[in-house]
């Protein structure tokens, strides 16, 4: 089975090198054209063609682009009560959180939620002292590209990064997994299966709601008593890119049907949540 793979590999790169033998390309963008001819001609597939591309993309992109931004990251308190955030640990279902101290700019660390395990496993959670727990948080600015932060995941074997701002306050959090996902696409677990009670709607007050990309067009036309076409797409976010003609970045905003939609989080790939604010009355 090992030798198939191997061959078919090695076959898969005699190809690609015999389509580039005659015609080198000269720059990058000539290239990303000749391999995505030689995917039109199957000489690779469309899966190996999607990872290339990936993989060239990631050094474009800086992580303000593909980060979690602060209002959606679940923080534990450096004198909070394990009563208090366990229960807030079970319902996300994240593996590491970081713990803050006076404010969300204040990055005492990283809780990983295996440790608590271990600390429940020898003699409880009523003693626990965070500080003998936590692990070292790496920080990381806006402005790094994916490239370099995936080589420095890869070496010191952080799995997740804090990112603050011009000014040094936190911005957001990247994951090893949010950057691999930009060149092998989403990596879903048991946690990202769609719920059918999810939430995809919800008010953040001042007539200001956050809407996840992948609401139904009909649920969203019936919670705001909209009337947007669903004839050519099926979510707000595929509509929603349609209008912006491109593949929008975070804080990029667009109108239509007189509703303001401010993307939130995006990946290289989709939007994944927005900021809605519907018609003024």
């Amino acid at each position: 089975m090992q030798e198939d793979r191997s061959e078919s590999s090695k076959s898969w790169l005699e190809r690609l090198a015999h389509a580039f033998s005659d015609d080198a390309p000269q720059d990058r963008n000539e290239l990303l054209d000749m391999l995505r001819n030689a995917g039109r001609e199957q000489i690779i597939d469309h899966d190996a063609l999607q990872i290339i591309e990936g993989a060239m993309r990631v050094g474009d992109l800086q992580v303000r682009e593909i980060m979690v931004p602060r209002s959606q990251i679940s923080f534990v308190e450096m004198d909070e009560s394990w009563r208090s955030f366990l229960p807030r640990i079970i319902e996300t279902a994240h593996s590491r959180y970081p713990v803050i101290g006076e404010s969300v700019n204040d990055i005492k660390g990283i809780l990983l939620a295996k440790d608590l395990l271990k600390c429940l496993l020898d003699g409880g959670l009523d003693n626990l002292d965070m500080n003998t727990i936590l692990r070292p948080a790496q920080v990381i600015p806006e402005s790094k590209r994916l490239n370099v932060l995936l080589k420095e995941f890869q070496d010191s074997h952080h799995h997740m990064a804090i990112v603050v701002d011009e000014y040094g306050g936190t911005a957001g959090l990247v994951t090893i997994e949010d950057v691999l996902e930009q060149i092998v696409g989403d990596i879903e677990d048991e946690h990202d299966a769609e719920d059918p009670e999810e939430v995809h709607i919800k008010s953040m007050g001042n007539e200001q709601y956050l809407v996840r990309a992948l609401t139904p067009i009909e649920d969203f036309n019936e919670f705001f008593k909209a009337a947007l076409e669903d004839d050519e797409y099926d979510t707000i976010g595929g509509i929603i890119t349609q209008r912006f003609g491109h593949l929008p970045r975070r804080d990029e905003s667009v109108e239509l049907a007189g509703f303001t939609f401010k993307v939130l989080s995006a990946d290289g790939r989709r939007i994944r949540l927005m900021q809605v604010t519907p018609p003024q009355a």
